[in-house]
């Protein structure tokens, strides 16, 4: 007897054993034999096996059958009907209440009266089985295993995602995040004040729909290892990876949005989820969150740096501003060979007073024979009374004035030096002497202060001028007006006459002029002989191809038919049409 086909999907034949089918199903069996006919169905009947029963058992053994049952009801006629094999319909009938698998055995009868024979070996057969019936209806089933999946992903999550949200960073959000954020952040503190009965509460709900949707999935499947399978995939990929992934970089919005669902939630795992997290509050202690020392500021705003909006110069003045408890003097201040110093011996002319302009320092450090004997302070403010040509020592300035020189150890923390600098009574004095780094903290009285990282000049002036041009040429005639005077003549040539401006003739070049040793001329007025043609710059009627500046002295000047007379005195100029190109279309000069 083979099984051909059932009406239900648990029935089976294995190769070796008796055929099982599935209670409340029909099947089809092949039978095989000698004399098969139209009349077959009427001679084949089942009769129970009880393995309880001797009886029935040593009735089959003596070639008797049993009392044949009902459960298995052979239909009329046959399916099909050839020489050795013939198919026979028969209805399984239910099996009753708490039975969960009867065996039936092939009884057949030669001809009608005759005694019924069992069929002998396994594979004369029949195990019914118990229908294995679904928790749920399918549609029902399905439903509730893509909304496990759906809540398995939102508990894991939010475990990654609410868990990373730092309390202190949530209270730094609320204070400097934006609106969005702010509001989002209001919403996820309060819960993550208790971090353990939240997670908790996240946990055990993720397992509680974790194991929930592996049995789902066991009862629609019905094999255990494709359940397995399915529910892993399906955890790991709609559970794990997409919502972590989510999470992870849209943490405050997702724990935001979906808070009724998290506080839900703890209110069901309440009883089981708060006394642990109690009991974790006892063992491990209260969560405070991330904080971090000034190494671990700086060294986040370091790493941060290609992602937040501090541009170098200010991470540059946190960095020191967070380490000034930390660094001494030494560490930061100029060596003193670099320092921009004037002997106590000097002269203040013009080119020591050039030198000290070109500096751009505000204070400077005067010290006596060696450089590291430094005596007193100079501010360049007051040098404003100060004339060059009169050559004043520097030591008169100094003990005038008699600034007082602070004078600190090297190993004077910076926090202490900038309550010094704060008290405004010493802070210009080690600022001057020492130039101190503006990246290391940001003393005030300090004009112009050098980087100590990059040696590289802080400049405060943009248009600010060479006076070396105009300082006295070594190894070469000086010439006969001062430096001032000289450098007042280039100036209003530059600035007053057009033909002089940088527009026409570069300022350099004027300078060069300027220096020729014909071009500037001193005349003397001889009171004997007043009528000297030397005395007459320009004569009427009389051709003139030169320019002249009065630089000092007086000259008088007669113009006009009328011959009107006046004085004129220094920077008055004369002879501009002399030097200007001819007038083009009839116009004049300028």
């Amino acid at each position: 007897m083979r099984l051909e086909e059932s009406t239900k999907p648990a029935a089976g034949a294995p190769s070796r054993g008796p055929i099982q089918v599935t209670e409340g199903s029909e099947v089809l069996l092949r039978l095989y034999g000698l004399g098969l006919g139209p009349g077959t169905s009427e001679r084949v009947a089942f009769a129970e096996l009880r393995p309880a029963t001797a009886s029935s058992n040593a009735s089959v053994a003596n070639g008797t059958c049993p009392e044949r049952s009902q459960d298995l009801l052979v239909q009329p006629g046959l399916a099909e009907a050839r020489d050795t094999s013939a198919l026979l319909r028969v209805r399984v009938q239910p099996l009753r209440k708490d039975e969960q698998a009867k065996t039936y055995v092939l009884c057949t009868q030669r001809q009608p009266g005759q005694p019924w024979v069992p069929h002998q070996g396994a594979d004369g057969q029949i195990v019914v089985l118990e229908e294995k019936k679904s928790l749920l209806p399918l549609w029902l089933q399905v439903i509730l295993i893509a909304g496990l999946l759906v809540l398995s992903g939102m508990f894991s999550g939010l475990n990654l995602g609410l868990m990373a949200l730092d309390p202190m960073e949530l209270r730094i959000v609320q204070n400097c995040g934006t609106e969005k954020e702010k509001r989002y952040a209001r919403k996820i503190e309060p819960i993550r004040r208790k971090g353990n009965y939240l997670l908790c509460s996240l946990l055990l709900g993720n397992v509680l729909v974790n194991t929930t949707l592996t049995i789902l999935l066991d009862d629609l499947i019905g094999s255990g290892i494709g359940a397995v399978v399915a529910s892993t995939i399906g955890i790991v990929i709609f559970g794990e990876i997409v919502p972590q992934a989510l999470c992870s970089r849209h943490g405050l919005a997702v724990g935001a949005n979906t808070i009724v669902v998290t506080k839900f939630f703890m209110l069901v795992t309440f009883p089981l989820s708060y006394p642990i997290s109690k009991l974790l509050d006892c063992i491990l202690g209260q969560e405070i969150g991330t904080v971090y020392n000034r190494e671990k500021l700086v060294e986040m705003l370091k790493v941060t740096e290609p992602y937040n909006d501090l541009v170098r110069e200010e991470l540059n003045m946190i960095q020191g501003a967070l380490e000034l408890r930390t660094k001494t003097v030494e560490d930061v201040m100029t060596p003193l060979q670099n320092c921009f110093m004037i002997n106590s011996d000097a002269i203040l002319d013009f080119n020591t007073m050039s030198e000290i302009m070109e500096s751009g320092y505000t204070r400077i450090p005067v010290f006596e024979e060696e450089r590291s004997n430094i005596m007193d302070i100079l501010y360049v403010k007051d040098l404003a009374f100060v004339d060059p040509d009169d050559c004043t020592p520097l030591k008169t300035i100094t003990k005038f004035y008699n600034h007082p020189v602070h004078v600190v150890f090297h190993d004077t923390k910076l926090d202490a030096m900038l309550e010094e600098f704060k008290k405004g009574e010493r802070g210009g004095g080690v600022v001057v002497v020492f130039f101190p780094s503006e990246e290391e903290f940001l003393p005030s009285g300090a004009g112009v202060a050098p980087d100590n990282r990059t040696r590289k000049r802080v400049g405060t002036q943009k248009n600010k001028r060479d006076f070396s041009a105009f300082k006295d040429p070594v190894n070469e005639l000086k010439v006969k007006v001062s430096p001032q005077l000289l450098l007042a003549a280039h100036r209003f040539l530059s600035t007053e006459v057009t033909l002089f401006t940088p527009n026409f003739i570069s300022e350099k070049i004027l300078l060069r002029l300027l220096k020729y040793s014909d071009v500037i001329q001193e005349l003397k007025f001889d009171d004997e002989n007043k009528k000297s043609p030397r005395h007459f710059l320009y004569c009427k009627n009389k051709a003139a191809d030169y320019f002249i500046l009065i630089l000092q002295g007086k000259v008088e000047v007669e113009a006009g038919k009328e011959c009107m007379k006046f004085e004129a005195g220094a920077f008055s100029y004369y002879g501009v049409m002399a030097i200007s190109p001819p007038p083009v279309s009839g116009k004049h000069p300028p």
